[in-house]
């Protein structure tokens, strides 16, 4: 039987962190160990259960992710009447609750990231290694090809062209600049919230304060996609916007395609080094 050190933590960080049980003021910044960063190549993951445990989990949960938020999308986009469907809302709530319930569910088997651009800044982060990085963004977009391809045969190919597939678009009246901005920023809202609500030092020093990390995490996503749904439809997440533009396969799907990765991951770097060299200032550590 492994021992739990194999899994991987909240934040995608499977080095056990040490530090005391307490209030703000009974925790001091003496009383805690940085961790040591990941490694860039890990080679004895590869001989790990729980190394392909944890890939199958980002691919079920990307696959489950896709299957329901895409289908609520379609519910909407297809209504001759918006009032008799969940709207904009119901859309943001939809990516909200699912990225609350998928986070809870498999945080303890693989940080529960869903979302290669979580994946890429926890990377950059030291938080988890190379080789474990590029299997779950592998696994993450295998499953979401697939969960869009689910609802396309339940809804039947004419119907899910007919209604633009789910698939990430820049909207009229706004340029590709516009959609770029709105998807590093709406990127680094969830990344910095991933980060803050999987730090093991704020933990151990807001122990008083409890948070489940899945919470103002999945909130952050409802609150992004309420934002920025009427500009790009909200990517923050290439797999997502892979597997839906192809299963939807039309050529203005793909014509800014490029922005739904550029933009997530320069938003996911920009974060990972706020969080690293500003709020925890780890480079300037004992110095």
């Amino acid at each position: 039987m492994e021992g739990k050190e194999e899994d991987v933590r909240l934040g995608a960080n499977k080095f056990r962190e040490r530090q005391p049980i307490g209030t703000a003021a009974q925790v001091q910044d003496k009383d805690y160990q940085e961790p040591p960063p990941a490694p860039l190549f890990d080679s004895s993951e590869l001989a790990s259960w729980s190394f392909w445990r944890a890939g199958i989990a980002e691919f079920i949960a990307t696959f489950l992710f896709l299957y329901i938020t895409v289908l609520t999308v379609m519910g909407v986009v297809k209504s001759p009447t918006k009032c008799g469907t969940v709207g904009i809302q119901g859309i943001a709530w939809a990516f909200g609750g699912m990225i609350f319930a998928l986070v809870y569910c498999t945080a303890g088997i693989s940080g529960g990231h869903i979302n290669p651009a979580v994946t890429f800044g926890l990377f950059l982060a030291r938080k988890l290694s190379l080789t474990r990085a590029l299997y779950y963004i592998v696994m993450q977009c295998l499953g979401a090809i697939v969960g869009a391809g689910v609802v396309r045969g339940f809804e039947g190919g004419t119907t899910f062209k007919l209604n633009g597939g789910g698939a990430n678009t820049i909207a009229d009246g706004y340029t590709k600049g516009s959609g770029l901005g709105a998807e590093i920023v709406g990127t680094f809202v969830l990344v910095y919230t991933v980060f803050s609500a999987t730090d093991a030092k704020r933990s151990a020093r807001d122990s008083h304060v409890p948070i489940l990390a899945p919470l103002p995490i999945g909130f952050a996503v409802f609150l992004v996609h309420l934002a920025t749904i009427p500009i790009t439809g909200t990517g923050i997440n290439p797999a997502r916007s892979l597997g839906a533009a192809i299963i939807y396969n039309k050529d203005h799907a793909w014509d800014d395609h490029w922005v739904f990765w550029v933009g997530p991951f320069i938003g996911a770097a920009l974060a990972a080094v706020y969080h690293t060299v500003v709020i925890r200032a780890i480079p300037f550590k004992n110095k």
